[in-house]
């Protein structure tokens, strides 16, 4: 099994990586031509921090969809990925929309997985409108961002980001702050922000009484339109695929496990998409995931009988999903957040607040605008808080510590989470850790008496000496010899030893 998926990911990959590299499109990527281009979006628009080299200080990156491109008198069909950079008017794409747009393509940077950039010299033009599922779902995300903008402050922008994943609005310099105390995953929509949709409405259904059946279907229904109203992230679709398992789990009356969950959710979905192998976002996702599915209930149960298991759990899934992540993030930034894990355990508390109450106002803003206006309000005062956290922690002294850079910094990023980790063992567990280092002790004392009792042979720069020797049930003393391996100190004669005698005078003698 193992073999044939690692055939079918090759082979897809492979035949995407032609059609990246290979053909007339390709021809034109490294030309650098002037082209006209009919496209469909494929992604919602992203605002540019950085003005462009024309000037433009309201740039936009949309991922599109090449259908059709004419260059040098040449019409070429293709279905190859490009990111478009163009002014204003494209920060009002929508994903599903057919445009018309010239410009000039270029190569993209090493690495990415998009077969050009089109840099746009024209606004765009409508071909065709998108599909009625498709168009819904992006009204009510604009629409979510313009009633947000009357709160003002980092909660206008924070809030459509951690609600439908609209960061258009985030304030750059909170944006950096968030980063450099480890919040990032927060100012947008992420696996954790699907976990708890699903839970909520599993919660839902299990009060309502529903058959299991019904409650599955229910739950999966609305799973989707989430996703929809968010848009296909690499950790959105994750946590979704892994959702639709548990559910397909829970319908049939079986509980699946987490890490087989994980794994089908990464294998199915770098079989359907190969290019998410080399985005990051996808990688921490998973990396999170990993780290809470197989240290997040070992921590919970390390924790005493006596702490509150809220509260166990509060601790333990930030730290297993910062402990597991930290080896890439340095790869992405390379510095260490001193303050990431209280951050992360101040904020756990503000983020479920912000999502279910965010996603019923989006629910209900087009039929209910003053209770979702309530609704909105109560989650801009939780979304505030989770800034105001990042800025208190961000204004610390050492919140963001230079770190190697490479290999080298996440190898030894990786060696610090497991010391982190061992060491919260040992904090966690004080009976053990004092029988550990009265073994280690009794070890170490062990080792010395065994040496001890080895008689050291003189080296060669060792002076021989003579000394005293004393044997036991004799009762004299007599004289070392240089060949007894021992140190001598002084010689003393022998009284029955040879050579001349002292003459005594003979009795009665003068």
């Amino acid at each position: 099994m193992a073999l044939l998926l690692s055939v079918a990911a090759g082979a897809h990959a492979a035949v995407e990586a032609s059609q990246r590299h290979d053909g007339a499109i390709a021809g034109a990527v490294a030309a650098r031509a002037a082209v006209v281009a009919e496209m469909e979006i494929a992604g919602a628009p992203r605002r540019l921090r950085v003005p462009g080299a024309g000037g433009l200080a309201d740039r936009w990156a949309v991922p599109v969809t090449l259908k059709v491109m004419t260059y040098g008198g040449h019409r070429v069909t293709g279905d190859a990925r490009l990111v478009v950079m163009g002014g204003a008017a494209w920060g009002q794409a929508v994903p599903g929309q057919r445009l018309r747009a010239t410009g000039k393509l270029r190569p993209a940077e090493p690495g990415e997985p998009d077969a050009g950039i089109l840099s746009a010299s024209s606004a765009p033009a409508m071909l065709r409108e998108p599909e009625p599922w498709q168009q819904g779902p992006s009204e009510l995300r604009h629409a979510f961002t313009a009633a947000s903008a009357r709160f003002g402050g980092d909660t206008s922008g924070l809030l459509p980001g951690m609600v439908t994943g609209d960061t258009s609005a985030l304030d750059a310099e909170l944006e950096a702050t968030m980063k450099a105390v480890g919040m990032t995953h927060l100012t947008a929509v992420s696996g954790a922000n699907c976990s708890l949709i699903l839970g909520a409405l599993l919660l839902t259904a299990r009060t309502l009484r529903l058959p299991r059946p019904v409650a599955a279907a229910a739950c999966l229904v609305g799973l989707a339109l989430f996703v929809l109203m968010v848009g296909p992230d690499p950790s959105v679709l994750r946590a979704a695929i892994m959702g639709v398992i548990g559910l397909a789990s829970v319908a049939l009356g079986r509980a699946g496990r987490g890490l087989s969950l994980l794994c089908f959710a990464v294998i199915g979905l770098l079989l359907a998409q190969p290019v998410l192998a080399t985005s990051f976002g996808f990688l921490l996702s998973v990396l999170a995931t990993l780290g809470i599915v197989v240290t997040g209930r070992r921590i919970m149960d390390w924790v005493p009988p006596w702490v509150p298991r809220w509260v166990a759990a509060g601790v333990a899934v930030p730290l297993a999903a910062q402990l597991f992540c930290g080896p890439a993030i340095v790869l992405l930034q390379p510095q260490f957040g001193a303050y990431a894990l209280p951050a992360n355990l101040a904020a756990a508390a503000l983020v479920p607040p912000v999502t279910l109450l965010g996603t019923a106002a989006v629910v209900l803003l087009p039929a209910v605008p003053a209770v979702a206006g309530l609704l909105m309000a109560a989650a801009a005062v939780f979304a505030g808080a989770v800034a105001g956290v990042s800025r208190f922690f961000a204004a610390l002294p050492g919140a963001a510590l230079p770190w190697p850079e490479g290999a080298f910094g996440a190898a030894t990023m990786g060696i610090l989470s497991a010391t982190v980790l061992a060491v919260t063992w040992l904090a966690l567990h004080p009976g053990a850790t004092v029988g550990i280092v009265r073994a280690a002790h009794a070890g170490v004392v062990a080792v010395l008496e065994s040496r001890s009792r080895t008689p050291a042979r003189p080296t060669a720069w060792q002076v021989p000496q003579r000394g005293l020797e004393h044997r036991s049930g004799r009762g004299t003393l007599r004289v070392r010899k240089p060949t007894s391996g021992r140190k001598h100190e002084w010689l003393l004669p022998r009284p029955n030893g040879p050579g001349p005698r002292r003459r005594t005078p003979p009795p009665g003698g003068t």
